[in-house]
C-alpha cells in the first residue's frame, strides 16, 4: 500500500507540474518557446494550440502544444497532442497551424515539409477531442508544393487557416508570398474546384479568417519585418478592401502571426513575438491582448505590450517635478512631461531579475515587451534583456522609502547599493546620493 500511495503521489505530482501553468501578463507561456498560434472557442473554454520552437540558428519544430483557459489569464497545459511523426508523408517543420470543430470532430489543419515532393505541404488530422490524441486523417497531404505554381518557391504552402461559416461551408486559405483558399468538402478533408489566389498588398504570410457581425475579416503578415495588416469582405471569398495595418512589427522577432478570437463577448488579438530572455526570431512567444472593434467595425490599431489581459501598468512620477514621468525615448531613460506615446511612460513593475524577494523589482517597459530599464556605467538605457546574470543585476532595484518624503519610493541599486536612480538635468543616472536637492531627485511616486 505504501508503494501504491507513492507511486500515486508521485504521478500526481509530475500531472501538475505537466498541465498547470499560469500567467497573467505576456507571453503567456514563459517555460518553452511558442509561436504561431492559434485559437478556438469550444464549450466555454479557450483551447490555444502553438507551435514549438526549439533551435537557435534556425526554425526547429517538431511538434504542436496544446493550452487552454476558462479566463484568457490562467492557462492549463495539455501538453503535446500532435507531432510530425503523426504524419508518415512529413518529415519534418511543425510549422503554423489551426484547429477547429465541426459536426462533432476536431480538424487539424498543419504545414511541413513533404519527404517526397520538394516543399511545404499541408495536412490534417483529426480527433474527437479537442486536446487530441489526434491522427492523420489523410495518410497524404492535402495540399502539395507541386499543385500550387504560382511563385517558385518551396515554402508557399504554409500557415494554413480554417473557416467554418454559419452556413456549414467552410473555407482555407494559406499561403507565403501568394495568399490561396480553396472551398473544403463536408467531410473537412477535400476540398472542391479550383485553388484560388487573392491579390493583398505586401503579403507575406500569416493568413487569419474570421468574422464580426456580417463583415469577414483577412488579416495576415504583411512585409518584412512583418507587421499585421487586414483587409474585409462582405463574402468569404471577397473582394477584398484592404484596410492597413493594425500591429505594427515587434523589435524581438522578425515574424508575426495572429489570431483573432472573440469569448465571453470580448474581442482578443493573439500574436508571438521574442520577449522572453534569449528570444528572437527563433525563440518566440506567444502573446495576448484584450481590443474593440471600431464603432464602424474597422480593428483599431493593436499595442504588443508586457502586462497583456490583466498586467499592472505603472508610472514613475518625479517627486520635485510632479508633472514629470520616467519614460523611454529612442532606449535612453529620462522624465517628461506627458508625453506621446503615452505608452513610452508605463511600466510593468516584476520580481527583480536578479532577486526576486519581496522589495526587490525590474521595469520592464510596457510597449517594448522584453525590455527593461538598466544602468550601465551608472547611465540609464532600455535594452533587451539577454539572461545573463551581469543583465539582472543591473537591472535590479530595491525599493525603499523615499529619501525625501517616506511616503513616496526610491530605488536603490542591487549591485550598487551605495547608489540610487535619480535623474539629473532630466535624464536617469545611478548615483550616490546625499544633499537634499538630490534626495529629491532620487524620490518618486509610483502610480497606475
Amino acid at each position: 500500500m505504501r508503494l501504491v500511495l507513492k507511486v500515486l503521489a508521485t504521478t500526481l505530482i509530475i500531472t501538475l507540474l505537466f498541465t498547470f501553468v499560469c500567467y497573467a501578463d505576456n507571453p503567456i507561456v514563459e517555460n518553452i518557446y511558442t509561436a504561431d498560434p492559434a485559437a478556438m472557442v469550444y464549450n466555454g473554454t479557450c483551447y490555444l494550440y502553438t507551435g514549438h520552437d526549439e533551435g537557435s540558428t534556425g526554425y526547429v519544430m517538431n511538434n504542436w502544444k496544446c493550452y487552454s483557459s476558462t479566463d484568457m489569464v490562467n492557462w492549463t497545459d495539455r501538453g503535446t497532442p500532435l507531432a510530425v511523426s503523426a504524419f508518415s508523408w512529413a518529415k519534418g517543420d511543425a510549422w503554423a497551424s489551426q484547429v477547429v470543430y465541426k459536426d462533432g470532430k476536431f480538424y487539424w489543419y498543419i504545414c511541413a515539409e513533404h519527404k517526397s515532393i520538394s516543399g511545404k505541404a499541408i495536412g490534417v488530422a483529426v480527433s474527437a477531442s479537442p486536446t487530441g490524441p489526434f491522427t492523420d486523417a489523410l495518410g497524404y497531404a492535402l495540399i502539395t508544393n507541386d499543385m500550387t505554381t504560382q511563385t517558385d518557391i518551396s515554402w508557399d504552402d504554409i500557415d494554413p487557416t480554417v473557416f467554418v461559416d454559419s452556413d456549414g461551408q467552410t473555407y482555407m486559405y494559406w499561403g507565403n508570398t501568394v495568399c490561396k483558399y480553396v472551398k473544403l468538402n463536408s467531410d473537412m478533408i477535400s476540398y472542391s474546384g479550383s485553388i484560388n489566389t487573392v491579390t493583398l498588398p505586401s503579403f507575406t504570410e500569416a493568413p487569419w479568417l474570421h468574422k464580426y457581425g456580417s463583415t469577414y475579416y483577412l488579416s495576415y503578415a504583411y512585409g518584412w519585418p512583418e507587421q499585421i495588416a487586414y483587409a474585409t469582405s462582405s463574402s468569404p471569398t471577397g473582394p477584398w478592401t484592404y484596410r492597413g495595418i493594425i500591429m505594427p512589427a515587434t523589435g524581438t522577432c522578425s515574424t508575426n502571426h495572429q489570431a483573432i478570437i472573440e469569448f465571453n463577448g470580448q474581442p482578443y488579438f493573439i500574436y508571438h513575438n521574442g520577449s522572453l530572455p534569449a528570444g528572437g526570431d527563433y525563440k518566440r512567444s506567444v502573446c495576448i491582448e484584450k481590443f474593440n472593434y471600431n464603432a464602424d467595425g474597422t480593428l483599431p490599431a493593436i499595442a504588443q505590450t508586457s502586462t497583456g489581459v490583466d498586467g499592472v501598468k505603472n508610472r514613475l512620477q518625479s517627486y520635485n517635478f510632479p508633472t514629470m514621468f520616467v519614460r523611454h525615448s529612442n532606449y535612453d531613460a529620462r522624465i517628461d512631461a506627458d508625453v506621446d506615446p503615452f505608452m513610452d511612460s508605463q511600466w510593468q513593475l516584476v520580481p527583480g531579475l536578479a532577486n526576486s524577494a519581496a522589495d526587490y523589482i525590474s521595469f520592464q517597459s510596457v510597449n517594448y515587451p522584453g525590455y527593461y530599464l538598466r544602468h550601465y556605467n551608472y547611465d540609464f538605457a532600455l535594452e533587451k534583456y539577454d539572461g545573463t546574470s551581469n543583465f539582472a543585476e543591473d537591472a535590479t532595484f530595491k525599493k525603499v522609502a523615499g529619501l525625501k518624503d517616506s511616503a513616496w519610493t526610491s530605488f536603490q541599486s542591487y549591485n550598487f547599493p551605495s547608489r540610487y536612480i535619480r535623474h539629473s538635468n532630466y535624464l536617469l543616472k545611478l548615483d550616490p546620493i546625499s544633499s537634499d536637492s538630490e534626495k529629491q531627485d532620487a524620490t518618486f511616486k509610483i502610480t497606475n
